[in-house]
């Protein structure tokens, strides 16, 4: 559960920081009522937040040197339950736009944008229109380990960035809303959107010849990240656990995967780098099966920053991982 009323506090003290700030040496008036538009205040680039990285990436790729884009969860933090320290609340205040998946990834939003006091934000909700799935609840969905596609359990999957097909959708509504901030750039913004969607779309296609003939249409993995991806190309997804990475398994799950595991003849557990792999592993060799990396990219690691890796590099990765495994 969030813990609103801390963040609420921290609205405030972000809030009579910007005040006493405002207290120093006032600058001459501005057409929005006295603020300061981040992008005329430095280098005349539109200053943008984006929430996680493939936010940060799919805006950067199309901003390319028309903005500044900065990325609020930083790598190699979950991003599921972080919630704004008063600095990035600060920084917030001072953008131009904020770009966030949506789809309740990012449960703060509302409350930063109702606290500040940034006529001048744009919020740009990157999954908004397109159609989303029911988010899986463990209990419930592990009552019958034969279908794992997932039930009307009152809570949304965003992993919506996880379909190459679906991050093309989210690449474009973040190219129309940064035309909408900067018409006088819509020209730039459309050739680099259009740049970057063709490589997506040959990871689209890529994905679709590779795992068309497999063997096997159903995968293991930790958490309930992959429904996107699995519907996308003809997939089942079999979660350990639900949408948030984590959550804990109950004794009922844990049982229900294992003898799904035996019966089906599975041969890969799947775990991401963000959080423990203990309960793949645990399941992995209880059935005598292996465990590989399917990467939800939430974050990027240092060792991952270090390679110099990025969404479509990591989506091939995945692309490996998810065909070797299927075809067992």
């Amino acid at each position: 559960m969030k813990k609103w009323i801390p963040l609420l506090s921290l609205l405030m003290i972000s809030a009579l920081a910007v005040t006493a700030a405002g207290c120093g040496p006032k600058k001459e008036a501005e057409p929005d009522g006295g603020r300061v538009p981040a992008a005329t205040a430095a280098n005349g680039k539109l200053q943008v937040e984006a929430s996680f990285y493939p936010m940060y990436e799919f805006t950067r790729q199309v901003a390319g040197d028309l903005a500044d884009v900065h990325l609020l969860i930083p790598s190699g933090v979950e991003p599921h339950d972080w919630e704004p320290t008063p600095q990035d609340i600060a920084k917030i205040a001072k953008a131009d736009v904020l770009v966030y998946n949506g789809a309740g990834m990012e449960i703060w939003v509302d409350q930063v944008a109702k606290g500040s006091d940034n006529a001048n934000l744009s919020l740009v909700e990157a999954s908004k229109g397109l159609e989303l799935m029911e988010g899986v609840d463990e209990e419930e969905e592990h009552a019958d380990a034969k279908d794992h596609e997932g039930h009307d359990h009152g809570s949304l999957d965003p992993h919506v960035w996880l379909s190459p097909k679906l991050a093309i959708e989210e690449v474009r509504s973040i190219e129309k809303a940064l035309v909408a901030k900067a018409p006088q750039h819509q020209a730039e913004f459309t050739k680099n959107a259009d740049a970057y969607v063709a490589k997506l779309e040959q990871l689209d296609a890529d994905y679709q010849k590779e795992l068309a003939g497999t063997k096997r249409k159903d995968f293991v993995t930790q958490h309930a990240a992959f429904g996107y991806l699995a519907h996308t190309y003809g997939l089942t997804q079999v979660p350990i656990a639900g949408l948030s990475p984590e959550q804990e398994p109950s004794a009922a799950a844990m049982t229900d995967v294992i003898k799904f595991a035996k019966e089906h003849q599975v041969k890969t557990i799947f775990f991401e780098t963000l959080v423990s792999s203990s309960v793949a592993e645990t399941i992995a060799k209880e059935v005598g099966a292996k465990t590989d990396v399917l990467n939800p990219l939430e974050g990027l690691t240092q060792e991952e920053q270090d390679n110099h890796q990025d969404y479509i590099a990591i989506m091939r990765s995945n692309l490996d991982a998810l065909k070797k495994a299927l075809e067992e």
